[in-house]
């Protein structure tokens, strides 16, 4: 089995997969503070929680990585707790398959090549993946499935906290659905602009990307991933595809390319 790991700014997300079938996944804080040793505690916790496994079931392990200092602990990890298993980090050198037509390919997080990769292969390109994060992320894939560039929003919670701190009358709310777009209370009124307000911004930046990326719009799926998706996603009127596990998918391919 394959445990794959997206390390990302705030959260990290990890996979078990038994050839194309992912069979587990979880969610933990992405904390700096932790050692090597301390991640291995964590993985090990998680996997002896599954009744579907042991620790001698996994096989081999994927990772990418968006916080420096993470991959460094996470690197020492793999070596100390799990050197026997062959392990993938997405770093440059790594195959992924997917030419990167950027300025400079290595400030390209490498979260987003994996999900252009994921992307391309269960939906071909042209495409455009939204990735709601920390950031919101848009990347571009043409029809030759190449990286060809992106942009990043400020993401839903980073937006949230940023107005309950500046705003003297304003709090922090759950974020669900609201009733309507006007609203009749400020708790209301605070879940209509999140979730409508950033339900727009996708639609326009992803128009804007589908005008540069082909003539024919209809050519172009558009996928949408990440944590905080499930908030506005069904807002969204350009989003085709909502794949949550998109990432991971991703690090499956490319521990496939790489060691299989």
């Amino acid at each position: 089995m394959l445990l794959a790991i997206d390390v990302g700014n705030s959260h990290t997300v990890l996979g078990l997969f038994e050839a194309d079938h992912l069979l587990e996944h979880w969610r933990v804080g992405t904390d700096q503070r932790r050692t090597a040793d301390e991640w291995a505690v964590v993985l090990q916790g998680l996997l002896g929680s599954s009744s579907l496994l042991d620790r001698g079931d996994v096989d081999g392990l994927a990772m990418c990585c968006s916080v420096p200092s993470v991959q460094h602990e996470m690197r020492e990890m793999f070596r100390r707790h799990f050197g026997d298993l062959p392990a993938v980090i997405v770093e440059p050198g790594v195959k992924t398959g997917v030419p990167i037509r950027m300025d400079n390919p290595k400030e390209v997080g490498s979260d987003r090549i994996i999900n252009a990769l994921a992307a391309v292969r269960l939906y071909g390109g042209p495409s455009v993946v939204v990735d709601f994060g920390t950031a919101t992320t848009f990347d571009a894939i043409s029809a030759k499935g190449e990286y060809v560039g992106g942009s990043i929003a400020p993401g839903i919670d980073i937006s949230v906290e940023a107005l309950s701190r500046r705003g003297a009358q304003l709090h922090m709310v759950e974020i669900v659905k609201p009733r309507a777009v006007v609203a009749k209370n400020t708790t209301e009124a605070l879940r209509s602009g999140i979730v409508f307000g950033f339900a727009g911004q996708v639609d326009g930046i992803v128009d804007r990307m589908v005008q540069e990326l082909t003539h024919d719009a209809d050519e172009v799926t558009v996928v949408a991933t990440g944590g905080l998706a499930p908030l506005v996603v069904d807002e969204c009127e350009t989003v085709d595809v909502h794949e949550p596990w998109l990432t991971l998918i991703g690090l499956r391919l490319v521990f496939q390319r790489n060691v299989e």
